[in-house]
């Protein structure tokens, strides 16, 4: 598809609610593949990832923000700095509600700091397939009463109801200008980061209810070999040797699983294939560790 620049349209859309209301699952589907991961596990994002869509003559780079709640502890507080430097300077902040939930506590402070900001806000109620509909136009009310919202839109992120509508009208909303990235470039992450995200995915889908939120990835090394295929050595951070035994699994059964479906992933995404080398650490300071935070991609915060 060739989109001469004159009638080209580009703008950022910021991606912004409470931790699990389906920002990433969105993003995903606008963009047509995967570029954010996934998992029932609040706060799975922890940094911006940029998916990048394309509509017609209309290039949307979406930021897919970690989802903003009360932080605790350092990790907290540079996440919540993240999501709203994502959302600063955008075209227009999507606040994306999960409509079965609807609007709790957290809800409060996202509400309070979006009526300060001067970004168009549109509303997206997400997970609309299970939610009860009464309630729905409830949420909306209540959040028209608080926020100057432009448009509304009603979308199931996981079943695709509702997201041809809001993608055509995203791209409407686009400015006219040059595309920022090539028209066959998905996101802005390195396939090193991808590669961290991906396995990070796995533990939280293998480990769920077992493993604790503070853990982390890091893509040690990230290589090609002379065939084509890719190698990647990669340490899997735990805050204390108990955890370490629960990644690992029996007889490092639960590793295996986790590098084996981590590794098809990268496979299917990157297009080679992939020779993935985990290990444990345990590093009871790793969220204190000014390195990581720079390796997994966020700002060091006070």
């Amino acid at each position: 598809m060739t989109v001469e620049l004159e009638t080209q349209r580009c703008g950022v859309i910021a991606i912004v609610g409470a931790p699990n209301a389906g920002k990433s699952t969105l993003v995903n589907a606008l963009v047509g593949q995967k570029v954010a991961i996934t998992s029932p596990k609040a706060q799975t994002t922890r940094t911006r990832v940029m998916g990048v869509a394309i509509e017609g003559d209309a290039q949307m780079v979406l930021v897919d923000t970690p989802g903003i709640f009360a932080p605790k502890r350092r990790l907290d507080r540079a996440m919540v700095q993240a999501a709203w430097g994502g959302a600063q300077g955008a075209d227009l902040i999507a606040l994306v509600v999960d409509g079965k939930a609807g609007l709790g506590a957290k809800m409060e402070p996202i509400v309070s700091a979006l009526a300060a900001r001067p970004e168009k806000k549109w509303l997206i109620l997400n997970k609309v397939d299970i939610a009860i509909k009464e309630k729905l136009l409830v949420h909306t009310q209540r959040l028209y009463e608080q926020l100057d919202i432009a448009e509304t839109f009603f979308v199931s992120a996981a079943t695709g109801d509702g997201l041809a509508e809001l993608k055509t009208a995203f791209a409407n909303a686009m400015p006219q200008g040059p595309w920022h990235f090539p028209e066959d470039q998905v996101s802005d992450a390195t396939d090193r980061m991808l590669a961290a995200e991906i396995t990070r995915e796995q533990l939280y889908h293998q480990l769920h209810a077992e493993l604790p939120y503070a853990a982390a990835v890091d893509t040690e090394k990230y290589s090609e070999r002379e065939d084509g295929s890719v190698e990647i050595h990669q340490q899997i951070l735990v805050g204390r040797s108990s955890q370490r035994a629960i990644v690992l699994g029996k007889g490092g059964q639960r590793l295996k699983e986790i590098g084996s479906k981590a590794r098809a992933e990268l496979a299917s995404l990157l297009g080679v294939k992939v020779h993935l080398y985990l290990h444990v650490k345990v590093k009871e300071d790793w969220e204190d560790d000014r390195f990581i935070y720079r390796d997994i991609g966020l700002d060091w915060v006070e």
